[in-house]
């Protein structure tokens, strides 16, 4: 039986994991993000250590970024601009092909969380679909024929521009890129700047939430005109927020106006537009499906739904 090593490296820390699935899961690891050779490091150890015990044919890394995705790259597997202090141009790939004898793919960390949703979660076999996570910040992978999306890099929902209504929302956005793109708008930091106060300690009466359910609302009907999604998975500590997913299924259909003519947009929101079935673990399993993936293609393209 084939085993897999997974990492989802995030900015604040890392989650390292051995298995085969959601259910099969052989041990877990979790650490703080400090700097790429002691991080990596701690993460090449942990494998090796596992290695010993179950015979492991790749690694998945689901990473933040930006990064390279691009085979033909001189820097594929790189992080690039982060602003992170430290892991500019770190080479990812690289240290851990140094350190491991065992194939590497790497992807982002919406994209592993996509694939991870689409693999197992929410929406399993759903293709397309999107995964969107709201949080510290905003960002997103598509699935589509049965792989995540690249392109010219990846995508990067959370920048896309939004048709601003400085009636509803004055606040001018924090995105130090774009102002009141979606993440300057409606990312956590961007809710602490407006209110002088962490959204988690907003009460649900807030007009806080109406105003954050316009902007999400706004960006998944942009999102649903752009690639026509089976489902959408929304995540990230935002959304933890009760009532938030009523009030932006029913914005995201006033925006989308009657257009989309379509039982799940009409009928169905509570089954299109969802949270993650795989909880905070989506991006981690995701980096398993994605390494299983690269070895055992087969085996998950039978998850797909035919229509």
């Amino acid at each position: 039986m084939n085993f897999y090593g997974a990492i989802e490296a995030g900015g604040t820390k890392f989650v390292c994991m051995v298995g085969s699935g959601p259910k099969d899961i052989r041990a877990e690891v979790r650490f703080a993000t400090t700097t790429p050779t002691e991080t990596i490091g701690r993460a090449a150890v942990f494998f090796k250590q596992h290695a010993q015990d179950v015979n492991l044919s790749a690694i998945g890394v689901g990473s933040f970024g930006p990064v390279d995705l691009d085979p033909a790259s001189p820097t594929f597997g790189y992080i690039t601009t982060t602003p992170k202090p430290g892991w500019a141009n770190a080479n990812i790939v690289g240290m851990l092909k140094a350190e491991l004898d065992i194939p590497v793919v790497f992807d982002t960390d919406v994209n592993a969380a996509a694939f991870g949703e689409y693999c197992w979660g929410a929406a399993r076999g759903l293709d397309p679909s999107i995964y969107l996570t709201i949080g510290t910040g905003i960002g997103g992978g598509v699935i589509c024929n049965g792989k995540p999306l690249h392109g010219l890099v990846h995508p990067e929902m959370g920048h896309m521009l939004m048709r601003h209504d400085w009636g509803l929302d004055p606040f001018p956005g924090v995105c130090p890129f774009h102002g009141d793109c979606f993440e300057g708008l409606a990312a956590g930091p961007s809710m602490k700047k407006r209110w002088g106060q962490p959204a988690e300690t907003l009460p649900d009466d807030h007009p806080a939430w109406n105003i954050e359910a316009h902007h999400i609302a706004a960006a998944l009907a942009n999102l649903v005109l752009s690639f026509s999604p089976r489902r959408i998975v929304v995540g990230g500590g935002v959304m933890q927020h009760e009532g938030l997913f009523p009030t932006v299924r029913r914005k995201t259909r006033q925006f989308l106006n009657g257009y989309v003519q379509s039982p799940q947009i009409l009928e169905s929101m509570d089954q299109y537009i969802v949270p993650p079935a795989l909880g905070n673990q989506a991006g981690v399993l995701g980096a398993i499906a994605l390494a299983q993936d690269s070895i055992e293609p087969k085996h998950l393209e039978s998850r797909r739904v035919r229509f």
